[in-house]
């Protein structure tokens, strides 16, 4: 089998809250493989939230190692910590995160001049991603002037732009209703089936009854890890 495209090792981190301790994770260990389209699922408070710091380098843990692509992205120092995000990590969020003075083409373009990706370059790939989520008519309109579908496909086309080794969505059908939740969850599998991996946490269970693996957490730590069809 290939290494992992995500490996984590032991992953702890305990917040005090006042002189308490909180054990939010506690000895976390799994793989990802590449192509993956996993969920993690679980009661408020059982860690899917800090878990998901960790991963995307919002954090750090306690103890523990995350490696991403075969990097041990937990040994960053803060200054390289933007770098790993911008070229390894994807992030969809719930409420899109779009900059709302810029268009749709723009805010998947930004993404990639963080990166240093030449102006040519983004333009082009900016368009054909924009394309592959079905939203060549709309790459020119801002996202006041989009559906919440339609933000959320700008927002996972933004996430692609640096050919991340994964993507961390939280909550990405949160905000949108059934028909364009089903749609996002249809797209976001699609990514997976052609070698993303993708990684969404989510409290819906019709979602992730279609991701083809669910890690249930509780009490910070793995309840259950099963592969579905």
């Amino acid at each position: 089998m290939n290494e992992p495209i995500l490996r984590v090792r032991d992953l702890s981190k305990t917040y005090m809250q006042g002189k308490i301790p909180v054990h939010a994770l506690s000895d976390v260990s799994f793989d990802v493989q590449k192509g993956e389209f996993l969920s993690i699922v679980g009661p408020s408070g059982s860690g899917k939230s800090t878990f998901l710091s960790m991963i995307g380098l919002l954090d750090k843990p306690t103890s523990g190692s995350v490696f991403i692509d075969g990097v041990e992205v937990t040994k960053a120092t803060d200054s390289e910590a933007p770098v790993i995000r911008r070229k390894k990590i994807g992030f969809v969020f719930q409420h899109f995160n779009l900059i709302p003075t810029l268009s749709a083409l723009e805010n998947v373009d930004i993404a990639m001049r963080f990166a240093r990706v030449p102006k040519s370059r983004r333009r082009e790939r900016a368009i054909d991603l924009l394309t592959q989520m079905g939203l060549r008519d709309r790459m020119n309109h801002k996202p006041s002037e989009l559906s919440g579908g339609e933000q959320q496909r700008v927002a996972i086309a933004r996430a692609m732009a640096n050919n991340p080794a994964i993507i961390l969505a939280d909550e990405p059908t949160g905000e949108v209703d059934t028909k364009t939740r089903d749609m996002i969850v249809e797209l976001l599998r699609g990514l997976s089936e052609k070698g993303q991996t993708i990684l969404v946490v989510t409290h819906d269970i019709a979602v992730s009854a279609k991701t083809r693996r669910i890690i249930t957490m509780r009490d910070g730590m793995i309840e259950s890890d099963r592969m579905i069809s």
